[in-house]
């Protein structure tokens, strides 16, 4: 035990106050929330990709031309509802995260959002080039749709952000219009937010316009390149995919819910290659990135973090004490839908060195079998945003774009992180056992 020992005081030396500090940071809280706001969006941009697919699927693997011919209208409609969600995606977030920063912080959330829409759109170029018979023609006052797309995410954000500090900080200071309370709440919100609106925008639109005249760029155009893009070619190295899976379930061990803590940073850093790649299968075109933000989720926690689910059936196959079974029947049901908070609290988990190690040791190791199967080609990228209580399985069967070998990647990972938590499975029972014992004795003398 005294490695474990060691290993715990490295946690709560380092990782703790960590955690702790980013858990109650308003910005990293409001950008969590503004990431989880749009979560339907990319389910919905999702089923879309995975309908037709599904569609053609029949007609080229079973030959059913005639059911895949009467489907078409289900795929025109699909397309549709593509254009409109998908393609717009940073749109949705810039007004989900200027609304979530503006509850934050107690100010106007409607003009919020509309301040964080605004800050991004006058970020992005407004002129789309077009190729006419090899001849290159430049339309101005007209946005290019890639630029709406997940593309702006880092411009949405970081001009949302600074849009909004204004907007506070302007709020905050009362430089606002002030009516006679009998004017209607609408027209009254409208004109409190009128100035600190003003100034934002106008802040805004001047460092736009100095950093266009400046470089003869757009800003939008540059955070692009330098820093979405490097950012999103780091998270596809294993060093920073196996760094995220490693704080997540560290946090988890001290009661800290590492997924509200690391969303921003996981989504920040994996949604866009994610929504790289089903834009690329909805174009009929290879996708581009092997590890997206639902990655974690299909390989890394399978019934939840830690590879709960294993634990529960290892429980129920190979216990002998009834009170782990009793806790196991009630925990199997979530656990198929990737809910564990039953098992995580109730053994416990947290704060329980007897399962330290298999609670960290059990994702990393399925990280990396997943990692390289992907990197290898052995199964297809995760492309498929697909919601977080779909059982393991068939949430990798989706997800990869209907690949059988995800399905074989997931069984893997189960006989994986059964090896793994058998023997502490065992000991956590023989150490209650004593534990038990010593109790009694105490209580009989």
């Amino acid at each position: 035990m005294g490695i474990t020992k060691r290993f715990i005081y490295f946690l709560e030396r380092w990782v703790l106050p960590l955690a702790t500090t980013m858990a109650k940071w308003r910005w990293l809280v409001a950008l969590r929330d503004a990431f989880i706001s749009v979560m339907p969006i990319s389910i919905v941009g999702s089923l879309t990709v995975l309908i037709p697919g599904l569609i053609n699927a029949a007609k080229a693997e079973l030959g059913l031309g005639a059911i895949t011919y009467a489907l078409m209208p289900v795929v025109n409609i699909s397309n549709l509802i593509y254009q409109g969600t998908f393609k717009l995606f940073s749109i949705y977030f810039a007004l989900a995260w200027g609304y979530q920063l503006a509850r934050s912080f107690e100010v106007n959330r409607l003009a919020g959002a509309i301040t964080s829409l605004g800050c991004y759109l006058m970020s992005i170029a407004n002129v789309v080039k077009l190729n006419l018979n090899g001849d290159e023609v430049s339309i101005k006052n007209a946005f290019n749709t890639s630029q709406l797309s997940s593309l702006g995410l880092f411009t949405s954000l970081i001009f949302g952000a600074a849009g909004l500090a204004i907007f506070i900080l302007m709020t905050k200071a009362r430089l606002t219009l002030r009516f006679s309370s009998y004017m209607p709440h609408a027209e009254e919100a409208a004109f409190i937010a009128l100035i600190p609106m003003i100034i934002s925008l106008s802040v805004i639109g001047a460092i736009n316009y100095i950093f266009q005249m400046v470089t003869g760029t757009y800003f939008g155009n540059w955070l692009l390149t330098t820093i979405q893009n490097p950012l999103t070619k780091m998270g596809q190295g294993f060093g920073i995919v196996l760094l995220i899976t490693f704080l997540l379930h560290a946090f988890y061990f001290f009661g800290i819910n590492g997924m509200s803590v690391l969303v921003p940073v996981i989504d920040s850093i994996w949604l866009t290659p994610q929504n790289a790649n089903l834009a690329a299968v909805k174009s009929g075109h290879a996708v581009r990135y092997l590890w997206t933000r639902n990655s974690f989720d299909i390989y890394s926690w399978i019934g939840g973090t830690g590879d709960t689910l294993v634990l529960i059936l290892l429980i129920l196959l190979i216990s002998k004490r009834s009170d782990f079974r009793t806790l196991a029947k009630i925990a199997i049901g979530p656990g198929f839908f990737n809910i564990n908070d039953p098992i995580v609290w109730g053994l416990p988990l947290v704060l329980n060195p007897v399962y330290l190690i298999p609670f960290i040791l059990a994702p990393i190791a399925n990280v990396t079998l997943a990692y390289w199967a992907t990197a290898w080609h052995l199964v297809e990228p995760v492309s498929t945003s697909v919601p977080n209580v779909i059982p393991p399985f068939l949430n990798a069967f989706l997800a990869t774009n209907y690949d059988w070998r995800a399905l074989a990647l997931v069984a893997l990972n189960m006989i994986v992180a059964i090896l793994i938590w058998l023997p502490f499975v065992l000991a956590g029972e023989r150490i209650a056992k004593e534990q038990e014992k010593r109790n009694l004795f105490s209580f009989e003398y």
